[in-house]
């Protein structure tokens, strides 16, 4: 395990990519980068992350809404122990709500994605971009062909589905977004609930778990 993780691999090259169109307020986005920055810190979450053949996971994260309102607020961390766990929760943490939040554009959040794991520094096992949301797609490039672009890229795409204002969001996600091997949807109450259901999300994609 030592000779890999000193090459820089990791199990998994993962991107949070984060809904934060006009549907999310100041305080709900407040919410969401806290307990995104908090499940990161999370001890299970770091035993998840550390616990393939080469010890470590490469995280990133971007910001979208509008077709192009993507922001790239974590560039590439390798999460091999806490401090790294706690650099990356920091600049989450800080991260400022963009000035301009527009519409719902899942496709063109999704193109960004692959775009940022196609510049990850690290040799990886697995490609997953994990979308967390609260509507729909209203917005942007189509969601299909761009899903289909990630799925024949043998990138996994997981949901992360906020039910505050659509109750059967997750449902949407699990016909409309997901895709390739072991993808799952979840569903979280609302922004309050947050930080619970994204640590238990982590777990899994960390571990390559399905949800049963």
């Amino acid at each position: 395990m030592a000779a890999i993780a000193e090459q820089g691999a990791v199990d998994l090259a993962l991107v949070l990519a984060i809904d934060v169109s006009a549907s999310v307020d100041l305080d709900e986005f407040a919410l969401m980068t806290e307990g995104l920055a908090a499940a990161i810190e999370d001890s299970e979450v770091l035993a998840a992350f550390t616990s393939g053949p080469a010890g470590a996971v490469g995280l990133a994260a971007l910001f979208w809404s509008e077709p192009t309102g993507q922001e790239v607020v974590l560039a590439w961390h390798r999460i091999a122990d806490g401090a790294g766990a706690a650099v990356a929760a920091g600049l989450l943490r800080d991260a400022p709500r963009p000035a301009r939040p527009g519409r719902t554009a899942i496709g063109a959040g999704l193109l960004a994605a692959a775009r940022l794991l196609a510049r990850c520094p690290f040799p990886a096992r697995r490609l997953v971009v994990d979308v967390s949301g609260d509507g729909r797609q209203n917005a942007g490039p189509a969601l299909a062909p761009a899903r289909q672009t990630l799925v024949d890229a043998a990138i996994t795409i997981n949901g992360l589905a906020v039910a505050n204002e659509e109750p059967d969001l997750a449902a949407w996600f699990a016909a409309n977004l997901i895709g390739g091997p072991g993808a799952f949807a979840m569903e979280t109450p609302d922004y309050g609930a947050f930080s619970r259901a994204m640590r238990e999300k982590l777990v899994r994609e960390a571990r390559g778990l399905l949800i049963a």
